[in-house]
């Protein structure tokens, strides 16, 4: 199935100061998590961003929060985003039934989230260039358990040209300098 932009909302989970630079492949992620958000804010697809425990893991990322600036950020203890009360009513409220994830760390809190997505209907994506863990092992474990029972895995730049849907258009101009 395509991801439509329609039907979509972007969840950005955890990529905080003290968090990013402990993961593998830290620029990869980010730059990925980055043009996802991009993308999304020029097609008008709502964005979500959560920070685990910030006193402990310090906030958003500075070059991701201003990518996001006038997204909502929530403040979370819960390992999955759908346990806390206030980020599970505003992603419901959205009344979207595609959820593209992205974020840190994947065997932990992303594979949480999407499991709870799961289980309350909704489509669930992870795109595994913008999600990442601090050891090889467990990127490919989250990946292998999501697919296995039912997560889309994708890339960034799959997402973005399925919410671009067809070259030519001034979105589509727009993004193909931040994708090359």
């Amino acid at each position: 199935m395509l991801i439509r932009p329609d039907d979509s909302a972007l969840i950005v989970i955890d990529m905080q100061t003290r968090l990013v630079p402990a993961m593998l492949a830290p620029a990869r992620t980010l730059k990925a998590a980055i043009l996802l958000v991009e993308a999304a804010q020029e097609l008008q697809i709502p964005v979500l961003l959560t920070e685990q425990y910030p006193k402990g893991l310090g906030r958003t990322v500075p070059e991701l929060k201003a990518a996001a600036e006038n997204c909502p950020v929530f403040e979370k203890t819960h390992f999955s985003c759908m346990e806390d009360t206030q980020f599970a009513t505003a992603l419901r409220g959205l009344k979207r039934k595609q959820i593209v994830l992205a974020g840190m760390e994947a065997h932990i809190c992303v594979v949480q989230t999407a499991a709870s997505l799961l289980e309350d209907g909704f489509e669930v994506f992870v795109t595994s260039d913008a999600t990442a863990s601090r050891s090889a092992d467990s990127e490919q474990a989250c990946l292998a358990r999501l697919s296995a029972a039912g997560v889309g895995i994708v890339t960034s730049e799959m997402v973005v040209f399925e919410w671009l849907g067809k070259a030519g258009t001034p979105a589509f101009k727009k993004m193909l300098p931040k994708i090359k």
